[in-house]
C-alpha cells in the first residue's frame, strides 16, 4: 500500500472512531441527577418519567433520572445517613418540620419561577424561618362525596351547612346505609375545627390553640352524629375506607379527598355520586385540609443549581401540566386550574377547596399529637370520654412536644 494513502486511511480511521466516541463522552460529561421518590401507580410512574425525559430533552447539559422506590422514608432516611444523597427528592408536609429542624433541606424558594402562582396554603406548608424551602409537587384536598341517587330520592340538596348535613344524614340513615361515614381521627375532624373558627395551634406554632369554644362546638356537632346513629366508623359500616363504603352504597355521604375519583371511575363505575364542598359551620365559615409535596434539596447537594433548574421544570407550567394530565393529582400552580378543570371537570370543587384549605403539617413530632387525639376521637364517639377531656388531653400532649420542638 502507498505510505501516503496508508497515512490518510489511518487518519481516517482515528477520525471516525472520534466520532463515534464523542457522544458518550458528550453523555458522560452531563450532570448526573437522581430524584428519589415512593412508587406510585403505574399511572402516575409513566407520567412523571415523561415529564424527565422531557426535561432531558429540553437541554443538554443535564440527565435525571426518577428512581421510585419502596419503603420510601426508610430508603430516604438511610441515604441521608449514608452520605448517598439523592440530588431531588420527596418531603411529605408531615417530615417537612423535622427535616427543617434538623437542617436537612436547602431553602431554595427564591430561585424558583413564579412562586406567587402556587396556592397559598402550599407555600405556607413548606416555609420557615421565612423563607420557602421547597416547591410543592401537587396536593389533595378533602370534600364531601354524596350518593346522589340517594338525595334525589329523598328530594334532598347536597348540604352546604352542618345543619343541612345532619339533616341528610338524619333522613338517609338505615339499617344497612349510615348517613355519613368517617373515621374519628384528628386529620379529618381539623376540617371542622376550621369550620367552626378554630385552629390546632397558634400561628408560629409554638403553642396549641386546639382547647377552644370552637373547636368544642366543632365536636359537639360530630359526636352527634355517631350518638344518634347517624355516622359510622368504616369499620362500623362493614367497609375498608371511605370510598368503599361510598362504593357499595354503604353510605350516604363519605369525606375523602381527590384520590376517590379514579378509584370510583375504576372499581364503581356506575355509582352515581357527586363532590361538593365541606358544608360550612356555625358563623358561615368553610374549613378543609390541603396534604402536600415537596420537592427536596440537600443542604449539601453535590449539584444545586442543576437541581434547581431540574425541580423548575417539574413544577413549570409545561412539567406540571404533563405530570397533572395524566394523574388527574392537583395542580399547585393557580395557573393551571382552568385548563385542568376542561380535562378534569369533577375534580374542580377540590381545586375550589384549595382556597379555603388548611395545610397539614405542624412541628417536629406532631406524629405524637395525632396519635394522642386519635385516641380520645375514639374514645369520645365510643361515650368513653368527653369532649373537654379530650380536648384537655390533646392539649398537654401537643404543648409538651410544641415546647421541645421549640427549644
Amino acid at each position: 500500500m502507498n505510505k501516503k494513502f496508508a497515512f490518510l486511511a489511518l487518519v481516517l480511521v482515528i477520525a471516525l472512531s472520534l466520532a463515534a466516541a464523542a457522544p458518550a463522552v458528550r453523555a458522560q460529561d452531563k450532570i448526573q441527577l437522581r430524584l428519589l421518590g415512593w412508587s406510585g401507580s403505574d399511572a402516575e410512574n409513566k407520567a412523571l418519567n415523561q415529564v424527565v425525559a422531557d426535561f432531558n430533552a429540553s437541554q443538554t447539559e443535564i440527565e435525571a433520572k426518577f428512581e421510585p422506590v419502596p419503603d420510601y422514608d426508610t430508603v430516604l432516611q438511610n441515604a441521608l445517613v449514608g452520605g448517598d444523597v439523592p440530588d431531588v427528592f420527596y418531603v411529605s408536609v408531615q417530615n417537612f418540620p423535622t427535616f427543617v429542624r434538623d437542617e436537612v433541606l436547602m431553602p431554595y424558594g427564591d430561585k424558583l419561577d413564579n412562586v406567587e402562582d402556587f396556592y397559598p396554603a402550599l407555600r405556607d406548608s413548606f416555609s420557615a424561618n421565612d423563607m420557602l424551602y421547597c416547591a410543592p409537587k401537587d396536593f389533595s384536598v378533602l370534600a364531601l362525596q354524596i350518593n346522589t341517587e340517594m338525595f334525589e330520592k329523598a328530594g334532598l340538596k347536597p348540604p352546604t351547612t352542618w345543619d343541612e348535613m345532619k339533616a341528610a344524614a338524619k333522613a338517609l340513615a338505615t339499617d344497612s346505609v349510615a348517613g355519613f361515614v368517617l373515621n374519628p381521627s384528628l386529620d379529618r375532624f381539623a376540617a371542622f375545627f376550621y369550620a367552626a373558627g378554630g385552629d390546632i395551634t397558634n400561628a408560629d406554632k409554638t403553642e396549641m390553640a386546639v382547647n377552644s369554644a370552637e373547636n368544642m362546638a366543632a365536636l359537639e356537632f360530630l359526636n352527634s352524629l355517631y350518638s344518634e346513629g347517624l355516622a359510622k366508623t368504616t369499620a362500623d359500616a362493614n367497609a375498608g375506607w371511605g370510598g368503599e363504603a361510598l362504593g357499595k352504597g354503604l353510605a350516604a355521604m363519605v369525606m375523602e379527598g381527590n384520590w376517590v375519583e379514579g378509584f370510583m371511575k375504576d372499581s364503581y363505575p356506575d355509582v352515581k355520586y357527586q363532590t361538593v364542598e365541606l358544608p360550612a359551620g356555625p358563623t358561615g365559615a368553610k374549613g378543609s385540609l390541603a396534604f402536600t409535596v415537596c420537592y427536596g434539596v440537600a443542604k449539601n447537594a453535590k449539584n444545586p443549581e442543576a437541581s434547581i433548574k431540574f425541580i423548575n421544570y417539574l413544577v413549570g407550567p409545561d412539567g406540571m401540566k404533563t405530570w397533572t394530565d395524566g394523574t388527574g393529582v392537583l395542580p399547585s400552580r393557580m395557573s393551571l386550574a382552568e385548563g385542568f378543570i376542561k380535562q378534569f371537570p369533577e375534580r374542580e370543587v377540590y381545586l375550589k377547596s384549595a382556597e379555603f384549605a388548611h395545610g397539614w403539617g405542624f412541628a417536629p413530632g406532631f406524629n405524637q399529637v395525632e396519635t394522642k387525639a386519635n385516641e380520645q376521637l375514639q374514645l369520645l364517639i365510643a361515650g368513653q370520654a368527653t369532649i373537654e377531656d379530650a380536648l384537655k388531653e390533646i392539649e398537654s400532649v401537643g404543648n409538651t412536644v410544641l415546647a421541645e420542638a421549640n427549644k
